[in-house]
């Protein structure tokens, strides 16, 4: 199954063996930015480990590793503001660009960019 696959597969989450592959479908959705985003060349995976190591060493990281998919964001936002692909403002403004078409969006319906009422 593609990464594509993997996130759209509507019968819910990837399961092994052990349970679900990922607790939440936006788990899903981080992964595959991160393996997209290397596949286009913005880092390296060695760039990568070291990011989001240091990411879950932060002060503040939580011991039981729930955070680890929240740490896998910051990771890639640390990334794609080191590589000069956009700054911490931008990647807030699209955040919140989404959120507003989110909450504009019919139930049942895509979420699409431009269901945002604030964008021109």
């Amino acid at each position: 199954m593609s990464l594509r696959e993997l996130i759209t597969h509507s019968r819910g989450l990837p399961a092994s063996g052990d349970g679900p592959v990922f607790a939440e479908p936006w788990q899903a959705e981080a992964f595959a930015m991160a393996v997209a985003l290397h596949d286009r060349g913005l880092f390296t995976w060695e760039e990568w480990a070291a990011t989001l190591s240091g990411k879950l060493k932060h002060p503040g990281a939580l011991d039981d590793a729930s955070d680890y998919y929240s740490c896998w964001l910051e990771a890639l936002e640390s990334l794609i503001a080191s590589k000069n692909v956009a700054d911490s403002h931008d990647i807030d403004q699209l955040a919140g660009a989404w959120q507003r078409a989110a909450h504009a969006t019919p139930h049942g319906q895509p979420i699409r960019l431009e269901n945002d009422p604030d964008r021109s």
